[in-house]
Formats: C-alpha cells, structure tokens, sequence
C-alpha cells in the first residue's frame, strides 16, 4: 500500500513525475490553462486546509470579523457576549489562497473560573489551528482576559496575528498602538464591522498560514496509528477501551459522562501497537451544555481531529438519534476513516435487532461504506473484529488510483452513463487525478457544472470499483473556459 501511495516526489503533491506529466498532457490537450490547473492541483493534492482559529474575549466582534473574511453573512452575530458556543468552521479565500476559518465563540467567565475557562476554549482553538487572530476591543484595550489568552498563545507557539478591533477611523489608531504592549507584534487596526483595515490583516495572516499544514497524524514512521474512540455519553466507550486493553485502564461509572478528558492509551492488538484515545462523550446540542461537558465535547472535537480513524460507539439497545448521526458526520467533515461500533449487541432481542436494522438504513444510508461491528463491551463479544475493521478503513484512507486507471474509469462512466441535458447543455468530465489520500482527494475537470447527483453517482461508481472501504472521499470539479482553441 506504501507504495502506491509514495510514488513520486513532493514537488507535484502525491503524484509522482510521470503521473504528473501525464495529467498535464491531458490538460494540454482539452486546452486548459496550465496555470490554473496546477493551482487546482496543488490545493486539492495539499490535504486539509491550512486551519485558522478566531479568538478572544466574548463581545469583541469575532462573528463580525469571520463574516467579513468570508465576504458573507454566515456566523451569527449578536450585541451580547456568548451568542456563538459551538466550534464552527468555515471556507475561505483571500488573495487565491483557499483556507479554514474556526469561530470560537466566548466562554462562560463563572462556571469553572477565568483561568480554566479561557485556558478550555482557547486551548482546544489553538491546538487545532495553523495560525491564530487574536481579537482585542480597541476601543477597551487589553483587559486580565487578554492577558491570560496571550499566555497560552505564547505556550503554544503559533504564528498569531493581533487584530485591534472596532477601529472605525483614524482616531481609533491611537488605542490601537496601544496593544503593542501585549508583546504579540503589530496590532492590526481593522473595523470588522465597515471592513476598515481587514485587507492588511488578511495579508498578514496569509503570510502566518502555512502554504499547507502538516499532517502530523500516521506522520511519523513506525508510530502507532491513532484511533479515537467517540460517541454520546454512557454508550460504553471507557468500557470497551478497557476490554480492548484487557485490564482496567479508565474509570467507568454508570454515571454519564465521567471521562471529561481525552486518554491516550498505548495498546498492543493483533500484533500491532495502537494508540487509542477514550474521549469524552459530546452532549446534545453544545451551546445548551455547561461548564466541564462543554469543554469535554470541545477536546473530543480535537481528539477525532489528530486521529486518524475514528470508531463511532453507537448504543444498539437504544434508537440511533441525532447525537449518533452529528458524531458521525464530525468524523466524516475532519475526513477521517471511519468504523461504527454497535455496542451492547449482546442486550439485544430479534425484534430489537430487526428494527436496528431499518434504522441503520434509513438515517445512516449516506455511510453505508464505514465497516461496521456489533460488539459487547461487558462481555468482550466480537472484540476480535475490531482491529480487522480498523485495518480495512485505515486501507481505504491510504488507496491511490493511477492516474491512466483513474482516466480509463471516467471514460467508461461518461460514455455509458453520460451527465443528464440541462438548459440545452450537457457536460462532461475530461479528465482527472487523484491528487491526494488520507482521505482521498479526486480532482475531476469538466466542460460544465455536474450536478449534485452525478457527483453522487461518481463518487458510488469510484467505490464499487477500487474499494473504498471506511474512508470518506472528497470530489472536486473545476470547470474551466477553454483556452488556447481559438483561430
């Protein structure tokens, strides 16, 4: 599998020389402008975004400042503080640089106190991110909140950039200049709200972000893979951590909730070492939850983020919910492989099982692809499946398709399943490669829009045929004007 996946030099992503000549030729030969096709290229075979986390004091504009980034109207924003409580994330672009955007939203300065409360939300903010902007109020200057965020941004060693905000004009400069003091560089006046001085900042955050981050997870060679352990509170995950390690490792209590941080824990399975990481268990709707189960779920987001499988531990005694299927989607959008776990099979009468079954098919359908395992935590039932099920996802997170394969595919698909006419048009797919794996990332070119189905077609007909298995996949269609054909 290393092979295929390492085949080439970094100069080109994940292709080697000769694939990369390969699907320049076929740009050539549409008459695609090679420019921006190997900028399509680069971005899509770079892996995730380069990752950039908003933070600050609850009120000082963080929403406002996102929404200008972005160019639209997308976090919410509200005159009070604490209006935004989940971790959201957003796609950006500034100056051809495409790039994610975390909103942190504010924290609840009373519940376990100033410091554990700013350290909770800030630390989990910037050990997710590439870079960080720091927020200040301009007009307050820096308060003992501030300061206790520019502590942790110094442990931690990222790139910050200091946003002086709500600097309406040039009066405000001088309350601006004042930040310096913070020991964190120039502050950048900006308004966020007229959008005064945002361009200079966005330069400089450019300049902070990698050109793409490094995937510090399954980088080093011969360490264990990491596995994340996720699911709603008390579906067992500390239980089946310990039958896995086969001795008492977390506490279990039949009170939901006990783990509140993640635990890495060194296990030997199978012949292979593992790194399994307990965490603790997201609540419903996390805007609603407090103190310490806020931010539980917050360092579980952060734990799926560094791992690279995720196994979602659903309760089989109980109906799938909500909480089931955001987990499962949070796993899926950090694009990592994925193995669902049906706990407490074992509880389980036929009737019971018979409408699991329904419920499996009607609200995860869109994930039929993950491995999947009815196991028992107390009893140890079917643990012996676990590792194999981890390996298959794993396999299918590192599958690359050669590029002439992956062309002769798309060839069969456009002729004996051509896109639907719409408005008199039909498009088509030209050509593509796969630019990147962990998960795999496939670039396809078009002569026009490929409607949602169709991707969804593409993306069932890619599966049946390499494989696949546990692993999300990322399509991306460039469609571009022809160049170079005119007489």
């Amino acid at each position: 599998m290393n092979d295929q996946i390492h085949s080439g030099g970094d100069e080109h992503g994940e292709l080697g020389d000769a694939e990369y000549a390969e699907f320049m030729e076929l740009a050539v030969q549409e008459g695609f402008d090679l420019e921006e096709v190997e900028g399509d290229l680069a971005a899509a075979g770079h892996g995730p975004l380069p990752v950039l986390a908003v933070v600050g004091r609850p009120n000082v504009g963080k929403s406002t400042l996102v929404n200008r980034i972005l160019g639209r109207r997308e976090a919410v924003v509200e005159d009070r503080p604490g209006v935004t409580r989940d971790r959201v994330t957003y796609e950006a672009e500034w100056s051809g640089r495409r790039f994610k955007v975390v909103d942190t939203g504010g924290w609840e300065q009373d519940v376990l106190g100033l410091d554990a409360s700013v350290a909770a939300q800030a630390e989990f903010a910037i050990e997710a991110a590439d870079a960080v902007v720091f927020v200040v109020d301009a007009t307050v200057g820096a308060t003992d909140t501030d300061e206790a965020v520019v502590k942790l941004l110094r442990r931690a060693g990222k790139p910050v950039v200091l946003c002086a905000n709500k600097v309406d004009g040039p009066s405000g400069e001088a309350d601006a200049a004042m930040l310096w003091s913070l020991g964190l560089g120039e502050p950048h006046p900006v308004s966020a709200l007229h959008g005064r001085g945002t361009g200079d900042m966005l330069d400089a955050v450019l300049d902070a972000l990698p050109e793409a981050p490094a995937q510090t997870f399954g980088a080093t060679l011969g360490g264990p893979r990491r596995i994340a352990l996720v699911g709603r509170p008390n579906v067992g995950k500390s239980s089946l951590l310990n039958k896995v390690a086969n001795e008492e490792r977390v506490v279990v209590n039949e009170l939901a909730g006990t783990t509140r941080d993640p635990v890495d824990e060194i296990i030997e399975l199978g012949g292979t070492t593992w790194k399994f990481v307990d965490t603790a268990g997201i609540r419903r709707r996390v805007h609603l939850q407090e103190g310490a189960d806020y931010y539980a779920s917050l360092r579980t987001a952060a734990a799926v983020e560094k791992a690279e499988v995720a196994v979602v531990l659903i309760d089989a005694s109980e109906s799938i919910s909500v909480q089931d299927q955001r987990i499962i989607t949070m796993a899926v959008e950090a694009g990592r492989a994925l193995v669902i776990a049906y706990n407490k099979w074992d509880t389980l009468d036929e009737e019971r099982r018979y409408y699991l079954e329904r419920e499996i098919e009607t609200e995860l359908g869109q994930i039929q692809w993950a491995p999947r395992v009815n196991v028992s935590a107390r009893t140890g039932r079917h643990m012996e499946k676990l590792v194999p099920a981890i390996e298959t996802a794993l396999a299918g997170w590192e599958t690359r398709v050669p590029t002439g394969r992956l062309n002769a595919f798309l060839g069969e698909i456009v002729a004996s399943h051509p896109h639907p006419i719409r408005g008199g048009k039909q498009p088509r797919i030209l050509f593509g490669t796969q630019a990147g794996t962990r998960p795999p990332r496939f670039v396809l070119f078009a002569s026009g829009f490929l409607e949602a189905g169709y991707r969804r077609f593409i993306e069932r007909r890619l599966r049946e045929e390499f494989g696949f298995e546990g692993t999300p996949l990322q399509i991306s269609v460039r469609v571009r004007e022809k160049r170079g054909r005119k007489r």
